[in-house]
């Protein structure tokens, strides 16, 4: 896999779907691991974003760029809204400063490798295709 942004999907959609899973069998009173703050919407959500990213990076560099643009960005989005809603009545995603801190270090290589990486490889592809037609 030389394509970054399918070896970051691959690798961060391996975490995140070990980390949904975990929460929902192994969550002890909320907490996974002495660690992480979980509950079920938590723990549902983090399985369904690790296989979007899997599933986009097992698919093709273009799938794998925009799922990593997309995921890197509301990643970071509720990085910054973890850090209000951290204490407060309207956290129903039982956010913490551990999830804020894995959130916001997801978001930025995510987004780096979507915005930034392959860009050269999809232009060439394009400007390839558009020499034939």
């Amino acid at each position: 896999m030389r394509s970054p942004n399918r070896f970051l999907g691959v690798a961060l959609g391996m975490v995140f779907v070990l980390i949904g899973v975990a929460g929902i069998l192994l969550a002890d009173d909320g907490v996974l691991l002495d660690v992480l703050q979980v509950n079920v919407v938590s723990s549902i959500l983090h399985t369904l974003v690790g296989a979007a990213l899997l599933l986009a990076a097992l698919s093709n560099v273009s799938a794998a760029r925009t799922v990593n643009s997309i995921t890197g960005a509301a990643l970071l989005v509720l990085g910054l809204a973890g850090l209000f809603l951290v204490g407060s009545t309207l956290n129903i995603l039982a956010l913490d400063a551990m999830g804020n801190a894995l959130h916001f270090a997801s978001a930025v290589p995510l987004l780096a490798a979507g915005l930034g990486a392959d860009r050269a490889q999809s232009t060439h592809h394009s400007d390839r295709a558009s020499h034939y037609t």
